[in-house]
């Protein structure tokens, strides 16, 4: 069931990219009611009739504040801003789970998902029909999404001025959230997942699990730190950022084979001016080599072979091999303030086929959905992708990945929710199925390891050099 925007009145906005290489006009020239009426044609801006409207009906971040008509998901009010009594919170420990009393509302099975058929994905359906072993339990619905003032300012302020540029393939104006809370197309949707506000210098110890046909699995140990220069406080606008808006690395800590693995991410903010760039050191050769290859479709580090490296945070890195179509929003189950995955060993997580489902929780949220359809004269392996991305916090919060043929191939399931110590939007764990190998990965974990450091300071630029990977590797 979708649900007709306020703002955007369920319209598709196809952005015409030009074949000689210039700037696209301001005006998107062709506009689609998703009921087949053609209207006047619209534009990237956003009147200021609708931006008041994000100090009034809808949120600092562009959601709607309100409810929805039955009840089943509440007015947001402000989110989960801070730690809140009596629930053991202790700097420096993985977060308590503040609703821990909640009970599900119901169990969505194989047997009874055609009365919920209007809340699952299509991902979800294709999981439930094959493994009568995964279900998933409904929470009631907590909009626990919360950022600071800084940031619900900055979203204000590029509701005014930002803009797509270079066929969408770049953002300019706008800094620091995402770029357009009150989104005119599919492509904006997908920016702001892109450049959604998750601090700015940060590290962590992560774990990446891929699990086989028959159970067997291996963990893989990471260390990686980031400097988000889009949310860099001082900066003003993203033409002060250089055209790199991350400054991203990791380096493998095991098993034994991988260790000392190192890999080097520089990511454009206008794709049309410089491609992602890339870097490895390799252990085996001790050089450091450009690697064009961490990009687009090509097997994502540490996955085993089971996502591909712009799936990784259900997607990242340039738009550009895909048309991008918003399908309007709707309702959906979708995984969200799963603090208790966070704190389930890893051991107790791994099922034969899928995750333990006894230690997650689904919720009814508000998402957008967006298709990407490969373009014509662009090479992918997959073909299509729909995302289902969460209103409140921007995120991708699902996909589904379809092959050359039409067919599902994998299937994504992420976490929404909130750092309600910070506070930052977002949750933990990333979890992608592969329906045709009949093997899933699980990858962002932290359970076993310290929370993620979001304050981590002393990084600094220098340090993601290649001759600072070289200096790491060995």
């Amino acid at each position: 069931m979708l649900i007709i925007s306020p703002f955007v009145r369920e319209l598709k906005y196809h952005v015409a990219v030009r074949k000689t290489g210039q700037l696209p006009p301001k005006a998107i020239i062709s506009i689609v009611l998703l009921l087949g009426l053609a209207i006047s044609p619209s534009y990237a801006d956003v009147p200021p009739e609708q931006i008041v409207r994000l100090q009034e009906d809808l949120t600092p971040l562009g959601s709607e504040r309100r409810g929805n008509a039955d009840g089943s998901i509440p007015a947001w009010t402000g989110g989960l801003s801070s730690p809140p009594t009596g629930i053991g919170y202790e700097k420096g420990k993985h977060l308590p789970d503040p609703f821990a009393a909640d009970k599900p509302l119901l169990r969505v099975t194989g047997d009874n998902a055609d009365a919920y058929d209007a809340f699952i994905t299509r991902g979800q359906k294709a999981l439930l029909e094959r493994h009568d072993s995964y279900f998933m339990d409904i929470y009631p619905t907590r909009r626990s999404c919360a950022q600071p003032e800084h940031v619900y300012k900055a979203a204000a302020r590029n509701a005014e001025i930002g803009e797509l540029v270079a066929g969408g393939n770049g953002v300019a104006k706008a800094i620091m959230a995402s770029p357009f809370p009150i989104p005119n197309n599919g492509l904006e949707i997908v920016w702001n997942h892109t450049l959604r506000y998750r601090g700015f210098k940060l590290q962590r110890e992560f774990t990446a699990i891929p699990v086989n046909q028959n159970g067997d699995y291996y963990e893989i140990t990471v260390h990686d730190d980031a400097i988000l220069r889009w949310s860099d406080p001082q900066k003003n606008n993203a033409e002060e950022l250089d055209n790199i808006s991350i400054l991203y690395l990791l380096q493998t800590k095991a098993p034994a084979r991988s260790a000392g693995y190192v890999v080097l991410v520089q990511e454009s903010l206008n794709m049309s001016v410089e491609a992602r760039r890339a870097w490895t050191y390799s252990p085996g050769t001790r050089r450091v080599r450009r690697a064009p290859t961490i990009a687009y479709d090509n097997p994502g580090t540490n996955s085993d072979g089971i996502t591909t490296a712009d799936s990784f945070g259900g997607f990242n890195g340039a738009p550009d091999r895909f048309d991008w179509t918003m399908r309007g929003r709707s309702e959906k189950f979708i995984v969200y303030n799963n603090f208790r995955r966070v704190l389930t060993p890893y051991a107790e997580m791994i099922g034969k086929h899928h995750i333990n489902q006894e230690v997650m929780r689904y919720e009814k949220h508000r998402v957008w959905e967006v298709e990407g359809n490969l373009k014509d004269d662009f090479r992918h392996v997959y073909a299509r992708r729909v995302f289902y991305i969460d209103e409140d916090t921007k995120g991708i919060v699902a996909t589904e990945i379809y092959d050359g043929r039409g067919d599902l191939w994998r299937v994504q399931e992420l976490g929404g929710g909130v750092q309600y110590e910070l506070p930052l939007c977002g949750g933990s764990g990333d979890t992608v199925y592969d329906l045709v190998v009949g093997r899933y990965l699980m990858l962002g974990l932290i359970n076993e390891e310290k929370p993620i450091n979001f304050d981590a300071s002393h990084l600094d630029a220098n340090r993601y050099t290649p001759a600072n990977i070289r200096r790491l590797g060995r």
